[in-house]
């Protein structure tokens, strides 16, 4: 599915499976045995029906007894089967869960901003399940394909011209499955692609169903939904009818063999070439020959499937595909909070997935083609960009949508990677900094923060697990959530529900920035975290900030402008570049933009 997975990040299913090799074995040996006495049990059931047929029913129903005692022990060996396959199957998918998870937490945020949803929920959470339950499968399937191939060589030891009838047959159908799966496997990476779409939407469906229904939006998305299912519904048709024409060729051909046996068999018996009782006996369990076939088309199948889902989910860990966010290994212990850009230059650029062309349609590739376009400067947002802030000074960016505000937040966080140019964090490259300094010392508070489904108190101590009581209660106190927590029955202990849905955009925002507080760091950055603020909360946030003046060096980027009167310093931003600087009245007095920026929020 990808070019080439790094080498230093190469991993496959063998490893996982290698960890639980005495749990596999054992399931496999027990398997085994099952299907040992199934075809022990349908050989001794070939011989009783002879002894009956030569009218020897003592020899018989001491067969039978022996075939009782053998079904007892493959039913026993079936229920120790089933107990081994849900102790190691769950203790698998949760190891693959778990590492697809951690590498899904190392990807950059320009990587999940150019895929899906569905993409990477698909990858982390389905494709594992489905390799392990097929595996288990396989297991089952082979164990039949054993037992019919056991049985298919016995009838054929009976007669020599059934036995080369029987070979051509084999052959042929084993050709006619072998081009199935050559052909289905591209037809399931489209069905695969496809239904992550309809992932992908639903997931967001189910995330802003509040926007869908305020805006009317329930036709036109049933309108998406239905084209996406219609793609997935004609991919999906189209892998199904090839497949089934396939199946259908090669159950005419077996089906055609048992007339034919039944022909050639009577006539073998009026020449004296074969017994009545060999005859019963391959005529009873003709059926091998079509559980045989069966048995490889889905061996091939399930082949096919963990192939499929393990390319898929593995490739999370090909940087070409799924870029990683990258670390240095400077380590500062005490940092100080300064913070300078120095010519950075930074483009969007169209991200071009890295997919195989033989697996997509013809109209994809065409497609691909019309939309291919230089990778560089595409949508240039800044072009040496140069400005420096001084630790524990309070500063915002300001200016027009799509001036670069949060972008250069974004870069400050290194959430995003300049294309040149350099941002640094006392005097340090961020390039350069390990993750643990990085991380420790920026907090960021979202525009739209999410909300985990967990008490108030859980979705705070997510930013330091130790916090005391009188940590909590601070940050509690000075994000101004202490009046709403009180009027909650459980207090602290509220739970929260899905992405903080019983809490309104304010005590979302609020909550988050007492999560910010929580954490201390030493440089705190507000993206439009007042924006859904009703103006006695904005108020009481611009309070929490103006504590904080003078102890973390304080970022903001503000729409309302009336946020950000106490700030040490302005950056105005317009059209990619720094127009001016200066404190708030200063900018009022000598720049018009900025002036009219301010008026038009009063007006509106």
């Amino acid at each position: 599915m990808s070019k080439k997975i790094n080498k230093q990040n190469k991993i496959s299913l063998k490893q996982y499976l290698a960890k639980y090799k005495f749990g596999i074995s054992m399931y496999i040996l027990v398997y085994l045995i099952a299907g040992a006495c199934t075809v022990a049990q349908t050989i001794l059931t070939a011989n009783a029906i002879e002894k009956i047929t030569y009218l020897l029913y003592k020899e018989a129903m001491i067969m039978l007894a022996i075939i009782a005692g053998i079904a007892f022990v493959r039913r026993m060996c079936w229920y120790l089967s089933g107990l081994i396959y849900q102790k190691y199957t769950n203790r698998i998918m949760a190891d693959l869960n778990l590492d697809l998870a951690k590498q899904a937490f190392k990807l950059n945020s320009k990587t999940y901003a150019d895929h899906e949803t569905g993409i990477f929920v698909q990858r982390i959470v389905t494709d594992p399940e489905n390799v392990v339950r097929r595996l288990a499968d396989l297991i089952d399937l082979l164990t039949d394909c054993v037992t019919s191939l056991v049985m298919i060589i016995y009838i054929a030891t009976l007669n020599i011209y059934i036995s080369i009838v029987i070979v051509v047959v084999v052959l042929i159908c084993l050709l006619i499955e072998r081009h199935r799966r050559k052909r289905n496997r591209k037809n399931k990476f489209i069905v695969k692609r496809k239904n992550d779409k309809i992932y992908s939407l639903t997931t967001e469906i189910v995330r802003s169903e509040k926007d869908i229904k305020s805006l009317g939006l329930e036709e036109r998305l049933s309108e998406i939904s239905k084209m996406n299912y219609n793609e997935y519904k004609k991919a999906s048709y189209n892998y199904e009818v090839k497949d089934m024409n396939s199946w259908t060729l090669r159950n005419f051909i077996i089906e055609t063999f048992a007339v034919l046996l039944l022909i050639l068999g009577v006539y073998m018996i009026d020449i004296s070439l074969l017994t009545l009782a060999s005859f019963m006996i391959i005529y009873s369990n003709n059926g091998r020959l079509s559980s045989f076939v069966w048995c490889i088309g889905k061996i091939m199948d399930i082949f096919l499937d963990v192939k499929v889902s393990s390319e898929r989910m593995f490739s999370l860990f090909d940087n070409n595909e799924f870029v990683c966010e990258k670390f240095g290994s400077v380590h500062l212990d005490n940092v100080k909070g300064k913070i300078e850009f120095k010519d950075v230059s930074f483009s969007f650029v169209e991200y071009e997935q890295n997919n195989n062309d033989k697996f997509l349609t013809k109209n994809e590739l065409k497609e691909r083609k019309n939309k291919k376009r230089k990778i560089e400067n595409v949508n240039k947002i800044f072009d040496k960009l140069s400005f420096k802030i001084e630790p524990n000074t309070t500063v915002a960016f300001v200016g027009k949508s799509g001036s670069g505000k949060s972008t250069i937040l974004n870069l400050m966080s290194k959430m995003y990677e300049v294309n040149s140019g350099k941002v640094l964090i006392d005097g340090v490259n961020i390039n350069d900094l390990d993750k643990e300094t990085l991380r420790s010392s920026i907090s960021l508070v979202n525009q739209f923060p999410y909300i985990f489904d967990m008490t108030i108190k859980e979705n705070l101590i997510l930013s330091k697990k130790d916090a005391t009581k009188e940590e909590i209660d601070y940050a509690i106190e000075n994000a101004f959530l202490k009046e709403f927590i009180s009027t909650l029955s459980k207090g602290i202990d509220t739970k929260v529900g899905e992405s903080g849905i019983k809490l309104s955009g304010g005590q979302k925002q609020r909550l988050a920035i007492a999560r910010a507080l929580l954490r201390n760091s030493p440089i705190i950055i507000f993206d439009e975290s007042t924006s859904s603020l009703d103006n006695f909360a904005q108020e009481n946030i611009k309070k929490s900030i103006d504590n904080l003046k003078g102890k973390s060096t304080i970022v903001i980027v503000a729409h309302r402008l009336s946020t950000i009167r106490n700030v040490d310093k302005i950056f105005f931003l317009d059209n990619g570049k720094i127009e001016d600087i200066g404190t708030f009245d200063e900018l009022f007095e000598r720049n018009d933009k900025f002036k009219s920026m301010f008026y038009a929020e009063k007006i509106e």
